[in-house]
């Protein structure tokens, strides 16, 4: 193990950046779900991207550190970056939810030498297909080291701003940060799962979402604009 990251884990301080826009519904059962992992020392950091459902009061009033940031996920994932005093980040999105022990699996899989890394995920939802989906992310992201924002990234901050953190897209900034780091090290895949909602998938339909979501990505890798691609998107 590189003397870095074996300090890292005799020393390792977890935050956790959730960026938010108008997650009102969502926000207090998340934060109330990681309140065991803020009890044992984790930093929890909401980013809001100018929510007007009070997301961000909802944060304050539970006495999480808040930032407010231009909207766009990448950007508030930077500036919650910024606010954090960890050594190792993990960007949560806010309809997902973290194993119990999440702390020590990131720790326990930074020990292991890995920069970085992400968990299985979980799609919750009605539909029997959204379990083929989440099983095909897992074993894609196996192939392919890399990421998805809803397998839940982590990575040391070391290695985070070595990289150049989350490049200013509006769509694909996971892919290409996991791009970046897969460069200087093979992701943690790890097997403990997070679970995700499914309610993108069955309210635009799980088939079209799938074709939807290969397009994109294929477009991404042939060099078309991510400004284009969250157009199509939408």
């Amino acid at each position: 193990m590189p003397p870095s990251l074996s300090r890292l884990h005799r020393t390792m301080k977890l935050s956790i950046v959730i960026p938010v826009l108008n997650e009102a519904g969502n926000l207090p059962g998340l934060l109330a779900q990681l309140a065991p992992l803020r009890t044992r020392g984790t930093e929890i950091i909401v980013a809001d991207g100018g929510s007007s459902d009070g997301s961000a009061e909802i944060a304050e009033r539970a006495d999480i550190i808040t930032v407010r940031s231009p909207l766009g996920r990448a950007l508030q994932m930077n500036a919650g970056a910024d606010r954090a005093t960890g050594n190792a980040l993990l960007f949560l999105h806010a309809d997902t939810t973290l194993p119990p022990s999440a702390d020590r699996i990131v720790a326990a899989a930074l020990q292991r030498g890995r920069a970085w890394g992400r968990f299985d995920v979980h799609i919750d939802g009605r539909s029997p297909m959204l379990r083929v989906v989440a099983a095909m992310m897992n074993l894609r992201s196996r192939l392919t080291g890399i990421a998805t924002g809803d397998q839940v990234i982590f990575v040391t901050r070391e290695a985070f701003e070595t990289v150049g953190r989350f490049a200013p897209l509006p769509l694909m900034e996971d892919v290409e940060l996991s791009r970046r780091l897969k460069a200087i090290s093979p992701p943690a895949c790890v097997r403990q799962r997070v679970h995700t909602s499914g309610r993108r998938w069955e309210t635009r339909g799980v088939w079209r979402t799938i074709l939807l979501m290969w397009r994109l990505r294929w477009a991404w890798w042939r060099g078309v604009p991510a400004e284009q691609l969250a157009e199509r998107y939408r």
